[in-house]
């Protein structure tokens, strides 16, 4: 019997082991109560959720949910939600609540999210955010997040950490990122009408690992006016290889 009940826990073990970890997308929608004539007020998460391995899989979801809380809200701070109920009930409160007070200040909120696998091998997962909210003024705001983790513990992976050497591989980037937008190299970086803090090259605060290379992504705003809108740079694998920490 001891041997038996051994040999059932070593492949209890064996079999949780096993499992992968899978994706399951969820949609979460909400549209306003009040009364409303030609746009009503609504918010759409569709949100790929972790499963199958438990520590993993909630390491993951709670880092998704908290970057949504930061980008789905209206006011000083994020909303106090604990799930993605409870978020859209926020956003769409938070609308009714202003329009009781300021009719004639407020229409059309819309609050739209999807989140999907990016990008995924056995040692980095990534997942895209792609997200449009509106809450008022001439026009709403579209952005992508792009969210890195380590597909075995769940942990979040920092732009820092993919890079050997951040300071040599952003040089690198920079001489691509002039040839691809027609920068002088004996220019400054905004000769051209950009933004760059300080008129010096950083990296976005977006990459991605796409089937084709890495992904560096700026949004509208980060280095170039609404009207310019997004600024990206694909980088094949074979050309950045030597600069990277995880393939």
């Amino acid at each position: 019997m001891k041997y038996v009940a051994l040999f059932s826990l070593i492949l209890f073990f064996i079999t949780g082991c096993s499992k992968e970890l899978v994706f399951e997308h969820q949609r979460f929608a909400m549209t306003t109560s009040l009364p409303c004539k030609d746009h009503c007020p609504e918010i759409t998460i569709k949100i790929p959720i972790a499963k199958e391995v438990p520590i993993v899989a909630d390491s993951i979801n709670k880092k998704v949910f908290s970057v949504l809380k930061k980008i789905i809200y209206f006011g000083e701070k994020p909303y106090a939600a604990t799930n993605y109920r409870e978020l859209t009930a926020a956003f769409i409160g938070s609308y009714e609540k202003l329009q009781r007070d300021f009719p004639s200040d407020t229409f059309g909120w819309e609050a739209k999210v999807e989140g999907s696998i990016k990008y995924q091998s056995a040692n980095i997962l990534n997942i895209e955010i792609n997200h449009y909210t509106y809450t008022g003024g001439a026009h709403g705001y579209q952005g992508l997040r792009s969210l890195l983790f380590d597909p075995n513990s769940g942990a979040s992976i920092s732009i820092a950490d993919l890079f050997i050497d951040k300071v040599a591989f952003t040089a690198f980037a920079e001489k691509k990122f002039r040839a691809k937008y027609k920068i002088p190299i004996n220019k400054s970086i905004n000769s051209t009408g950009l933004m760059f803090e300080n008129e010096i090259f950083s990296l976005p605060q977006n990459i991605f690992y796409t089937d084709q290379g890495l992904l560096l992504y700026y949004n509208s705003y980060e280095v170039a006016s609404y009207a310019e809108g997004t600024k990206e740079i694909l980088l094949p694998y074979k050309e950045v290889a030597d600069y990277l920490t995880i393939l």
